[in-house]
């Protein structure tokens, strides 16, 4: 499919992966209900200019994807935020349980001195009685991506990324330190929190 026909049908298809969004993060919500520790369970539907950057990406010269509505995995996201990071590996365990894992990525930086980015990323097929009952096959893709951070991960990444990403004006070394610092005090939180509750008892309390 061309590009400019893949961009024409995902904005057609807008309101529609919104429907799904709102199944999934319906559906998962109800898998752990009985759950302890889960601050927020939230989704979203790539917008219709993200999706329109990320299906012009190019690598060496290059479109990077040749079928964007099918090879783009992340058109629906949901985001588990938990309190610590014990619950994240919980909460892994007990989503595979209901969905075929495709793919799974744990961001951890690969320099043990730095403090970057850290969530599992997992991309999951959307369930096929729900695709069969509900929607047509060229309606949405195949798959939506859940991320699951804890609490000082999620902060961090929400105002880390702009900070560093997107600043209005280049980010000096100065301000690259501070960043790095802030990193740092949230690894630090995450592993203090962690130990607390682990020895202070049982999740169940």
């Amino acid at each position: 499919m061309k590009l400019e026909d893949s961009l024409v049908r995902y904005e057609g298809n807008f309101s529609r992966l919104t429907e799904v969004k709102g199944y999934l993060v319906n559906f998962i919500a109800d898998i752990l209900k009985d759950t302890q520790h889960i601050d927020s369970i939230t989704g979203r539907v790539k917008s219709i200019k993200s999706f329109s950057e990320k299906a012009q990406k190019e690598v060496e010269g290059k479109l990077k994807y040749s079928d964007p509505l099918i090879q783009i995995q992340d058109q629906i996201g949901v985001r588990i935020i938990v309190f610590y990071k014990s619950d994240i590996e919980t909460i892994t365990q007990k989503i595979l349980t209901y969905f075929t894992e495709i793919e799974q990525k744990r961001h951890i930086p690969d320099d043990p001195s730095k403090f970057n980015y850290e969530a599992v990323h997992l991309i999951l097929a959307i369930p096929d009685d729900y695709r069969n009952q509900k929607l047509e096959p060229e309606e949405c893709p195949e798959f939506f991506e859940l991320q699951i951070h804890t609490l000082f991960q999620h902060a961090l990444a929400e105002a880390g990324h702009n900070l560093s990403y997107k600043p209005s004006s280049p980010i000096d070394d100065e301000q690259e330190r501070k960043v790095a610092f802030v990193a740092a005090q949230a690894w630090g939180a995450d592993l203090i929190f962690n130990e607390l509750i682990q020895s202070l008892g049982s999740k169940e309390q």
